[in-house]
């Protein structure tokens, strides 16, 4: 109940928090990916780079959304410029992956 306040007074860690649980079903809450993708967008939108990453890696993948690469490129590019390492070590791995080897290794040693 408190979490779900925090996420009414619109708290991006605490709406984050809420898409974790929806996207693993724990803390009693059903598993709900279309839900958890609805809550992390919300936490992105007020700035919460945990949501940005997690995002990334879903659109990239495309885990419970359309893939879409550049999508998930794009909110790992924004977390990372706010200086969230994995998503600036995601960056570099697809770098890598793409043959930018000097652009993945500046990534990487940031």
């Amino acid at each position: 109940a408190l979490v779900r306040k925090r996420v009414d007074a619109r708290d991006p860690k605490a709406t984050q928090m809420l898409a974790c649980a929806y996207y693993h079903g724990s803390y009693g809450l059903p598993l709900d990916i279309p839900r958890a993708i609805e809550l992390w967008t919300e936490a992105a939108h007020l700035g919460d780079l945990e949501a940005h990453y997690k995002l990334g890696y879903r659109y990239y993948e495309g885990e419970g959304v359309k893939k879409d690469v550049a999508r998930g490129v794009k909110h790992w590019q924004y977390a990372a410029m706010q200086g969230h390492p994995e998503s600036r070590d995601n960056l570099g791995c697809c770098e890598y992956l793409n043959g930018n080897d000097e652009l993945a290794v500046r990534h990487l040693m940031i």
